[in-house]
């Protein structure tokens, strides 16, 4: 699809990207997972669609998610190299 042109109207525009990939390694594996990166989603294409489905999933996977770790991350920072203590502000 990038080599030909799919996503953008300016021929060519993507052929070094598409060339340094295919032709000079992936080394970031870029490609490796692509296959089933589309796969999933046709899934998640079909699964949205189904409102009631789509709303179950996503409140469960935000009550899944728990504590994220750049919370904790920023609160580390914030207390063991910056020193500094959080602000509390209420709004109305």
């Amino acid at each position: 699809m990038i080599k030909n042109d799919h996503f953008n109207s300016e021929p060519g525009i993507f052929s070094r990207l598409y060339d340094d990939l295919v032709n000079y390694g992936d080394n970031y594996m870029l490609l490796a997972d692509y296959r089933s990166y589309v796969d999933m989603q046709d899934k998640v294409e079909k699964v949205y669609l189904d409102k009631t489905a789509w709303t179950k999933m996503s409140i469960l996977n935000t009550a899944r998610s728990g504590k994220f770790s750049s919370d904790r991350t920023i609160r580390e920072y914030a207390e063991d190299i910056w020193d500094i203590k959080p602000v509390k502000f209420e709004i109305d």
